[in-house]
């Protein structure tokens, strides 16, 4: 049997998944509109759910708030930070929160600043309401469609680079967003705006980047003196979430990129971007 493009890439599974909650709807179709919410949004960590959203079902039922509001209410709640937010450093939470809330992958590292310095300066409630109240979001899900992943076609304004970044981010249907490393995906190839290598979802925890496996490059080319300005937010140690304190800049040698990254992650800082001097 040949296999279409789609299905050896992994995503057939993904594709034409919209899921529109229409006036008059049906109790069969509200279920379905929660399924794919729970689904999108929780991947894998929706069959911990149980009742926790009972309160905001009845809601929607009732036609008292809308799928963005109930959207909102599942991306804020302390469900989806335990899953999300407390254990992963702030660069991976925003990039999940692409993945969730716009159903694309993050296009270069000017939009993950964007998102840090929103969170830095607003706190969490604002960050998510970054992505839901976003002119992109009304224009793809509005008020009554559930967040989708629409980054494996061609959608207005997307760069050529999107489609390959959501294959790091996407690792096959029902794959948990917890599985394996809690640092970003993407972190070297927005940083150094470079593209990523196209690999289909598969059962395994490891990725890979366009220098082989991993994040990083363990062993830089010999006598690459390479020299990179890092911009972090200090934070504190401790807690479950880093306190910000100030922006500093560090030069860093390309050979000491990695052991950079990992002592600023076990300090609490959160880096915002790297870029070659």
């Amino acid at each position: 049997m040949t296999l279409s493009m789609e299905q050896r890439l992994g995503i057939s599974a993904v594709l034409d998944t919209k899921i529109e909650l229409r006036p008059n709807y049906s109790e069969d179709e509200l279920q379905q509109v929660l399924k794919s919410a729970y689904e999108h949004i929780f991947g894998r960590e929706r069959v911990y759910i149980g009742g926790t959203f009972a309160s905001a079902e009845a809601l929607l039922r009732n036609g008292q708030i809308s799928v963005r509001q109930f959207v909102r209410t599942l991306a804020k709640s302390e469900f989806y930070k335990e899953r999300f937010f407390y254990s992963n450093s702030q660069i991976r939470f925003i990039e999940l929160n692409y993945k969730h809330l716009l159903g694309r992958a993050p296009y270069d590292q000017s939009e993950i600043a964007y998102h840090v310095d929103i969170y830095a300066a607003e706190g969490y409630d604002a960050e998510i309401d970054s992505y839901i109240d976003s002119q992109e979001y009304n224009n793809t899900f509005g008020d009554s469609t559930v967040p989708y992943f629409r980054g494996f076609k061609s959608i207005p304004g997307m760069k050529q680079v999107g489609f390959n970044r959501l294959f790091t981010l996407y690792r096959g249907d029902g794959n948990s967003d917890n599985a394996g490393t809690k640092s970003p995906r993407l972190r070297q190839q927005l940083a150094m705006n470079l593209p990523n290598v196209i690999v289909p979802p598969s059962t395994s925890i490891r990725f890979i980047s366009d220098i082989g496996f991993g994040q990083l490059k363990s062993s830089p080319t010999r006598g690459d003196n390479r020299m990179y300005v890092m911009e972090v937010i200090a934070g504190g140690v401790g807690t479950k979430v880093a306190v910000r304190r100030s922006r500093q800049l560090y030069n860093v040698p390309f050979d000491q990129l990695s052991q950079k990254y990992q002592q600023i992650h076990k300090q609490g800082g959160k880096i915002i971007s790297v870029r070659p001097v």
